[in-house]
């Protein structure tokens, strides 16, 4: 399965993996027999031989265990996981942020925050509104160009943001819940067909945006720096001390392309339409 620049092989016996992958899956590429595989995964159904143990999967990375095994009903959030696992431990060609992503018109706004923020809902509802899903959990900034190379896997919601998108995107496809993780109960939203079929066209970084909920809170939103934004992208990239120089190198060129913002909501239409309402980067518009 291809999704984005990486090429999984996947393998397993569990009826409800099989099933989620179709359904959440269903518009990416395959290749069978393929001869190279830039990971290989794997997920078993557990056999124990004390019966009175729930069922349990276990996960396989390129033949080694990276996660012990989780209960059976988790076996879908424990897939997706792992595909994030894979990525942020071994993917170091590209300057990885914990940052969802969406795209307007060749230009990305990125949204990385912390877990509990509202990103991934904001960017479920951004991507049900028009704008391209590049990710919603990692975001890859390629080296020589500076341009953010999409990953339109499906988007993780957890908790009260699974009714929320169900009621402001009600023709959106979940895959399975998968309850009590220590995250709560998981599940995923398909990503649109256009944001698939496009993931071998990279957009130019355009916005950076902190993004925070906030219950009862009005939306607003501020500028701030760019040196302020650099410690806070640096704050939440995956490998950025293990880049080095190249790092901030990468990390330097990219912000110095980008406006940067800061806000706060609690209603998705006002986030949607405040999203919306960027202006165009003033160093995009010079370099043109």
């Amino acid at each position: 399965m291809i999704t984005g620049p990486f090429l999984f092989h996947l393998q397993t016996d569990i009826l409800a993996v099989v099933e989620g992958i179709a359904l959440l899956y269903g518009d990416f590429p395959l290749t069978e027999n393929a001869d190279f595989a830039d990971f290989h995964v794997a997920l078993k159904q557990r056999r124990k031989f004390f019966r009175s143990f729930r069922p349990q999967v276990t996960v396989e990375v390129d033949g080694d265990s990276p996660a012990a095994p989780l209960p059976l009903e988790q076996a879908l959030a424990f897939f997706e996981g792992t595909l994030n696992w894979c990525i942020y431990t071994y993917a170091h060609q590209y300057f990885i942020i914990h940052a969802a992503a969406v795209a307007r018109d060749g230009l990305a706004a990125i949204l990385p925050a912390p877990p509990g923020s509202g990103k991934s809902t904001l960017c479920a509802a951004l991507a049900d509104r028009g704008w391209r899903l590049l990710t919603d959990e990692l975001t890859l900034v390629a080296p020589e160009t500076h341009q953010i190379i999409p990953l339109p896997r499906p988007i993780s919601l957890k908790n009260e943001s699974l009714k929320v998108i169900g009621e402001f995107a009600p023709q959106a496809v979940f895959g399975s819940v998968s309850p009590n993780t220590i995250k709560g109960a998981i599940a995923h939203v398909r990503p649109p067909r256009d944001s698939v079929q496009r993931m071998r066209e990279p957009s130019w970084p355009g916005w950076v945006v902190f993004p925070k909920f906030r219950a009862g809170s009005s939306t607003s939103g501020q500028a701030i720096s760019k040196s302020h934004t650099f410690m806070r992208v640096a704050e939440c990239s995956v490998n950025y001390a293990i880049l080095g120089a190249k790092g901030f190198h990468i990390l330097s060129r990219m912000i110095d392309a980008v406006d940067c913002y800061e806000f706060e909501y609690s209603d998705l239409e006002e986030a949607v339409a405040w999203i919306d309402s960027l202006p165009t980067p003033q160093a995009f518009s010079e370099s043109r």
